[in-house]
């Protein structure tokens, strides 16, 4: 129970600090009882204040910075977003990206220090102690090695795990308490997608990490014209302070620079949802944080990506279900959509409940057809899932974890798009990356690699495989003998030749 008061306790302060930043407004207006709205409009009366000087989005935004680095990362989510909150909240909200108060430069240099072992002078010939960027978990500054590389540091806030330690214990007494009293919140699983975010914050507070993640995005772009990522600098980076390549891009939501650069902002608009689907789709690791402040625009049009923290990664069964289900509804093959969900495990069949395939197919047409027959302008992923949400939770799906980051950088990449384009169509711009990773990955060929792959690898197992099933067909054998290897070798024989037939076939 003491671990319930200390929850209790931080309720009334994000109450309290809500409320004395006049930001209780989103849940004044929201559909609730009456008798809550009461209570609501008299703790405003009792601990807060009216702020007619400052517009919705800039109270909340304030209150939002004052909570913390949970509540900044959902005020930036909802940044990107202004068909569900609005252009003028989502503007103000934006400066919860990358504009918040930068913490002391005497903290910045002594973490610096003790990270990395040495004086900062030995360490860099230049070092700007104003930082460029200054955001909920850290703070950038620029700096100079002694070669005369460009770099850029990024150190870690003080105290910042601390603070997401509080409110992942606050979300995680949340999650057991809405799975123990209120029905039907198992099939959502909050406490694994507590224990998800729990686990990506782990990663998001050791820098080396990130430094590792960078190099990999890296890596798998090193051919890729449309993507440049900074490499890490190994020497400079330690768990709380990371090292990088500087770029010098301009900033993707300066449309204002991009236009006077002479870029095309239609193509960046696609480009960006490519650059995603190709993260996604062919490398099966994408950066799961792709907001404007971690974009950038360089030459011929490339894209910059900073900011390597927050990553998802899928197997290739996800990645199938991905190119399926963006197919299915690209193609307005409802049925097909349907056996997608239902072949991954999503949607569990309940024939006597009216859970079948062709009431999913139903389903998925009354989601897809309405939006893919509207103008572009009016075609939203955000809106999608929303109504696919819906949908699911009549059919029983269970919230998928795993699916959430994909799901969550699927909605801001789309919102940081639609800035650069507002008639860009996403389904339009994703359908080149989608069906030339399906020829390759879903096509004939690729089932008799995937067969030929299995076959091998199940042949590498096969003589521990026949070792276990002559022992257990011998109960107490007198004299242990060797297994007959002559079949073995017959058995891996006749493997490899159908596997060489698939192929010349």
């Amino acid at each position: 129970m003491p671990g319930g008061w200390r929850h209790l306790g931080r309720f009334f302060e994000i109450g309290r600090i809500l409320a004395r930043h006049d930001a209780l407004f989103m849940l004044r207006e929201a559909p609730l009882p009456p008798l809550l709205k009461a209570g609501l409009a008299g703790f405003q009366a009792v601990f807060g204040k009216h702020r007619p000087d400052l517009r919705p989005g800039e109270r909340l935004a304030n209150a939002m910075a004052e909570l913390g680095p949970s509540f900044i990362k959902l005020g930036q989510i909802l940044s990107v977003r202004p068909d569900l909150v609005g252009h003028e909240l989502a503007e103000d909200l934006g400066r919860l990206r990358d504009k918040l108060p930068p913490f002391a430069w005497s903290e910045a240099k002594a973490s610096i220090e003790a990270e990395l072992g040495g004086r900062l002078d030995d360490l860099f010939v230049g070092f700007e102690p104003e930082p460029v960027a200054a955001a909920s978990v850290a703070q950038v500054h620029f700096a100079e090695a002694a070669d005369g590389s460009k770099l850029a540091v990024k150190v870690l806030r003080p105290g910042v795990e601390a603070a997401f330690a509080r409110d992942l214990a606050l979300f995680g007494w949340l999650a057991d308490l809405s799975e123990d009293c209120l029905p039907g919140m198992h099939r959502l699983r909050p406490r694994a997608v507590v224990q998800a975010i729990a686990a990506q914050v782990a990663i998001e507070m050791d820098l080396r990490l990130e430094a590792a993640a960078a190099s990999e995005i890296a890596d798998n772009f090193r051919n890729d014209a449309d993507l440049l990522v900074p490499r890490p600098d190994w020497n400079r980076t330690a768990r709380r302070v990371l090292t990088l390549q500087r770029i010098a891009g301009i900033p993707i939501e300066d449309r204002a620079a991009l236009l006077a650069a002479g870029h095309d902002l239609p193509q960046l608009a696609e480009r960006v949802i490519q650059v995603f689907l190709r993260q996604a789709l062919r490398d099966g690791y994408f950066h799961a944080d792709m907001h404007h402040g971690n974009l950038f625009v360089g030459e011929h049009g490339r894209l910059e990506l900073v900011d390597f923290g927050i990553m998802g990664r899928i197997d290739m069964p996800t990645r199938r279900f991905m190119a399926e289900m963006l197919g299915a509804f690209l193609a307005g093959d409802w049925r097909r959509a349907a056996e997608v969900h239902i072949e991954a495990g999503y949607v569990p069949l309940d024939p006597a409940n009216g859970r079948t395939v062709e009431a999913f197919a139903q389903a998925c047409r009354s989601i897809g057809e309405p939006i893919l027959g509207k103008p572009v302008t009016e075609i939203s992923i955000g809106r999608l899932l929303a109504q696919l949400f819906q949908i699911t939770e009549t059919f029983g799906m269970r919230t998928q974890p795993h699916l959430l980051l994909l799901q969550k950088t699927m909605v801001t990449v789309e919102g940081v798009a639609r800035s650069l384009d507002e008639t860009v169509n996403f389904w339009e711009a994703s359908r080149p990356v989608v069906l030339a990773w399906a020829a390759e990955h879903m096509g004939p060929e690729a089932q008799i690699r995937d067969a030929v792959s299995h076959g091998l690898a199940t042949l590498r197992r096969l003589p521990k495989l026949l070792d276990r099933l002559e022992a257990a067909s011998e109960p107490t054998p007198v004299i242990e003998q060797a297994p007959d290897r002559k079949l073995h070798w017959l058995l891996g024989l006749i493997a490899i030749l159908l596997a060489a037939k698939l192929l010349l076939d």
